[in-house]
């Protein structure tokens, strides 16, 4: 592992990691999440701006689901959260499918229906001529997947390489993995798979990679909060328990914070807890959220990057040996440039800047602002939210996030969808209401993004208690798409009618590695623009995006070329491929650039 050369960054971090243990431990008192104020304008460019018009057509494709989460009074941490979404093809029939997550509530009344999660299957377009026209079918029932519960989170990935999609989902009270079976229906495989079936923690975040590069798909989940209706506080009990003179619900702080977990694939469909033996388990105590997983440090081996509540943020290390090491403090994200822990909700990954590095981005409570995290490419991240633009709004309480490029351009965009935690804030008119708006912030090229929020389409603008957003191309057009579960309502599905140009979707498939390529490094070379991704499992708040990697080529009429650097070692070149087209890339068809070493097997 590189530490940080520069005695500046060093410093920087050095004083970061003392002013959090100045504070003492986390549930010894009120800490402040808020940002030093200051200015931040807005960015400027002589770029033509983009022509973006988002649509909400969730109603008209048939997303008939209502979300439940209590009873509308949040009288506690459990209701408040929200749930997340995946947007995988689970039929393999080329169109991507939905699966929304949903809560539950304390008391229900005798013979009363229990909410569930569901999964629409994706039946193309009505019109062909019309991106817009989507239509899917719930098929709940039919595939297996309508268990009730308290649902926050979902990942997926084929973790018995079968060429299938499996699905994970976390609850409260204990987690359920979906073995898909492969004729449209899933069997839930979490006893058989070696995985809990009972308890009572409450699973966030989950993503599966391969830690250890054997080729089988490995599982992280995270954990937010030990909670206990019966011993929780009630609103306004004590200092946890109010906002700005508010009695609201208790907790995150004053109560004992989760513990994450990994799991091994030992392979014939087992799994092992490692936690304890890899260190992933560590810093435990810490109010868990999204795992997002990458190559922080451009080393081959993925790391996880963790965003947490009210606690510093987790970056652990691959140790390229089976164990982590978290380095958020030494390293910059754990804390804002201020040194601050703050309310962290989602987490997103990218090269913004074109420099061969992946950026962090990552949503936060109100009266703060977002995060962005420049990749300084010594181990060190640099919290540059101000100067990139990002610090002009500080009203929203951010939740799924995603790197997008809405018009095509090659240059990541940002999206966040937003929404308060208690209902009576309102009553307040701090500016920072219950439901609120969603945000685009633009690329500008120069390091710097622009809010074009209220220029790109009535469904920014329309007011939601948001949670998980997942980022996909459910039409197949080349444009993504946003899935949004909004919190005690029905869904929103946002479809960009606005102006692009040319595209690139990637699809890979694993032959050593895993099969999902989960982990693979792609990169395409388009005019003067080499634009890098990763294949991932989780991310955004609670989440699942579209595995399929999205290029925009900008007026490029083909990719030049596209590298891929396999979770195996292998790195290979694939020759050009023509815009407008999803291109598949499968380890060991392309041209060999060069090998990693591949990690040497241990005795089990």
């Amino acid at each position: 592992m590189t530490f940080p050369r520069s005695r500046k960054l060093l410093a920087a971090s050095t004083l970061a990691a003392l002013a959090w243990l100045s504070r003492g431990l986390w549930g010894q008192g009120v800490v402040s999440t808020q940002r030093a104020p200051r200015p931040s304008p807005q960015a400027k460019t002589s770029l033509p701006l983009p022509k973006v018009h988002f649509v909400d057509v969730a109603a008209a494709a048939g997303l008939k689901f209502q979300h439940m989460a209590g009873d509308g009074r949040k009288r506690y941490i459990l209701e408040a959260v929200g749930s997340g979404v995946a947007i995988f093809d689970y039929d393999n029939d080329g169109r991507p499918d939905i699966f929304l997550v949903n809560g539950s509530k304390f008391d229900f009344a005798p013979g009363e229906a229990r909410p569930t999660g569901r999964l629409f299957r994706n039946l193309g377009r009505a019109d062909p001529n019309d991106p817009s026209s989507l239509r899917f079918e719930d098929v709940t029932e039919k595939a297996g997947v309508g268990r009730s519960g308290w649902g926050f989170g979902a990942c997926v990935g084929d973790y018995d390489n079968d060429g299938h999609e499996d699905l994970f989902v976390t609850y409260y009270g204990s987690n359920v993995l979906y073995h898909n079976n492969g004729d449209g229906t899933f069997r839930d495989a979490t006893a058989e798979a070696g995985l809990p079936t009972s308890g009572n923690r409450w699973g966030t975040g989950c993503s599966f990679f391969d830690y250890d590069r054997d080729g089988r798909l490995d599982l992280a989940a995270a954990n937010y909060v030990q909670f206990d209706r019966s011993r929780v506080p009630t609103p306004g009990e004590n200092q946890f328990c109010v906002y700005k003179g508010l009695p609201v619900m208790c907790g995150p702080r004053g109560l004992p914070g989760g513990v994450n977990i990994l799991y091994h694939n030992e392979g014939g469909g087992k799994f092992k807890d490692v936690s304890e033996k890899s260190g992933f388990n560590k810093p435990a105590g810490y109010y868990s959220f999204t795992v997002l997983t990458g190559d922080f440090d451009n080393d081959g081996w993925p790391d996880a990057y963790i965003s947490t509540d009210s606690t510093p943020n987790i970056l652990l290390h691959n140790n390229h040996d089976g164990t982590f090491t978290d380095i958020g403090v030494i390293s910059g994200p754990a804390f804002n440039e201020d040194g601050q822990e703050q309310a962290g909700m989602g987490v997103s990954a990218a090269d913004y800047n074109h420099d061969g590095w992946l950026d962090i981005v990552k949503t936060n409570f109100s009266d703060d602002t977002p995060s962005l995290y420049l990749n300084n490419k010594d181990s060190f991240f640099i919290d540059v939210t101000y100067r990139a633009g990002l610090g002009v709004n500080n009203r929203f309480l951010g939740w799924g996030v995603g790197f997008i490029d809405v018009d095509h351009d090659g240059w990541k965009d940002i999206f966040m969808v937003n929404g308060h935690v208690y209902p009576g804030i309102d009553k307040l008119q701090s500016g920072s209401p219950y439901r609120q708006q969603r945000n685009l912030y633009w690329n500008v090229h120069n390091g710097a993004f622009l809010d074009i929020s209220s220029r790109a389409g009535p469904a920014m603008l329309e007011a939601h208690s948001s949670r998980g957003a997942a980022f996909g191309d459910l039409n197949n057009d080349g444009a993504l798409e946003v899935v949004v579960n909004n919190i005690d309502e029905s869904p929103s599905l946002l479809v960009n009618q606005g102006e692009k140009m040319n595209w690139l979707l990637v699809k890979a498939r694993g032959t050593r590695s895993n099969r999902d390529g989960i982990g693979a490094r792609v990169t395409v070379k388009a005019g003067e623009l080499q634009m890098i991704d990763e294949i991932r499992s989780g991310g955004s708040f609670l989440s699942h995006n579209d595995m399929r990697l999205h290029y925009g080529l900008g007026n490029a009429r083909q990719a030049d070329w596209i590298r891929v650097r396999w979770p195996s070692g292998l790195e290979e070149v694939f020759p050009a491929a023509p815009a407008n087209r999803e291109a598949l890339v499968e380890e060991g068809k392309g041209k060999p650039v060069a090998e990693r070493p591949r990690p040497v097997a241990k005795s089990k």
